[in-house]
């Protein structure tokens, strides 16, 4: 993946060597919110829910949002920065809002401020893994269940903890459990179990995070004939899956192959990501 050689910091493009974490308070505090959006020939894909969602997580945190921080004013962000990026194919994006001005836990200001970057990426479209992930559950730490429990914050030690386990046990992935021991997500990822050609994904109300991805696939799912039910799931609902994949913004959907002793297949996953690729293909939703 190329890194872009710009970034935005409040609307002012600057060179990504230049120096701008003094009073920073995402990078001191883990201050804000932000969100990851896929770039499909060389635009935004579904940025208005990107930034709804971006918007509403702001407002949860108490962060004054200027009346022109609209849909439209991070469209055009977006937008001339990808240019900017010379990304005319596939990519990513990442708009970051944060809280500014000085102070520690007590900040002097309510002020909001954002950050955004883009980098090239191999695919325009998306591309399911060819091997299936193998995965287990990380149990260390639970993730609460709160009002921000489904909107991306900037604060991720959770999620970094748990990939640092699936690194020391040679795993590609790992589930997150809420605070009832229910899985709710990956490190990365919403996820979605398969049995008897049903999908089951956890809801919002067990604590997963509100993907962009997991509303595209429900849809998608619903709108070809596949039933879908929220449910809470437990770790004993992998062991009876038919087939298990995860969904994010970014990588789409990637399939799993295995959880400890168990195999799945790709049938489902593989079905719904062509569809989504199809739609995509004949006009992307900016």
């Amino acid at each position: 993946m190329a890194k872009g050689e710009y970034i935005i910091l409040n609307g002012e493009l600057l060179g990504t060597k230049q120096a701008f974490l003094k009073d920073n308070r995402a990078f001191s505090f883990g201050d804000g919110v932000f969100e990851s959006i896929r770039i499909v020939n060389g635009l935004p894909y579904n940025l208005q829910f990107h930034i709804e969602r971006m918007l509403q997580g702001a407002y949860i945190l108490n962060l004054e949002i200027p009346n022109h921080f609209s849909v439209d004013y991070f469209k055009s962000q977006i937008k001339s920065l990808i240019e900017k990026n010379s990304i005319q194919a596939g990519g990513k994006a990442r708009i970051s809002l944060f809280r500014d001005g000085e102070g520690t836990y007590f900040s002097e200001s309510n002020k909001a401020m954002f950050f955004i970057d883009a980098s090239h990426l191999p695919n325009n479209y998306f591309v399911l893994n060819e091997h299936g992930l193998m995965v287990d559950i990380y149990s260390e730490m639970n993730k609460s269940v709160n009002v921000l429990s489904k909107y991306k914050s900037i604060n991720a030690l959770l999620p970094i903890m748990a990939a640092n386990f699936a690194k020391t046990n040679n795993l590609q992935e790992c589930f997150i459990l809420n605070s009832k021991g229910k899985i709710i997500e990956s490190i990365s990822s919403n996820v979605f179990i398969v049995s008897n050609g049903v999908l089951y994904t956890p809801p919002l109300e067990d604590g997963c995070i509100g993907g962009i991805m997991r509303m595209n696939v429900i849809n998608t799912a619903i709108e070809n004939g596949i039933t879908v039910y929220e449910n809470t799931l437990s770790p004993q609902n992998l062991l009876a899956a038919d087939e298990i994949f995860l969904t994010n913004a970014i990588q789409g959907i990637q399939w799993v192959g295995g959880y400890k002793s168990k195999r799945y297949f790709n049938k489902i996953s593989k079905k719904i990501l062509e569809l989504i690729n199809r739609r995509e293909s004949a006009g992307v939703l900016v």
